[in-house]
């Protein structure tokens, strides 16, 4: 396994927290908001190995924040370049980082009210973004 750089460790994090935030902003409500990211740091903390050090070390990525198709535009890509990378340098954290990513984005959607069909479309994207890099 090679070591990841600052900027592949950036993808993966932009690919995790950006797949949080698109779901998270599929419903809107400042209350659910605050559930939601507490449900998902709780799915991100359950990474192991490459991905755990991915996603918590170095900086936030930053992500746009005007509209749903700028959000995505960013975060279904890096999903993507996120899954490439991990299959070069550590083939065997493929599958934990789409577990992850899906898990955390499966708590946001479920901590406020249940899930709601924007947030299951938003989860929809993320997942078909995870698979396409295969």
């Amino acid at each position: 396994m090679d070591r990841l750089t600052a900027d592949e460790q950036l993808t993966l994090k932009t690919g995790a927290f950006g797949a949080v935030f698109l779901v998270s902003n599929a419903v809107p409500g400042v209350l659910g908001m605050v559930r939601e990211s507490i449900a998902a740091s709780g799915a991100l903390a359950d990474a192991g190995g490459v991905v755990k050090e991915a996603l918590t070390t170095g900086p936030l990525p930053q992500l746009p924040r005007d509209s749903a198709l700028e959000i995505e535009s960013v975060v279904l890509p890096a999903l993507g370049r996120a899954v490439q990378i991990l299959r070069a340098k550590s083939p065997g954290d493929v599958e934990a980082y789409r577990s992850v990513v899906l898990a955390a984005a499966d708590r946001v959607a479920q901590a406020h009210r249940g899930m709601e069909p924007a947030e299951a479309a938003a989860i929809d994207k993320i997942r078909v973004a995870l698979a396409e890099a295969a």
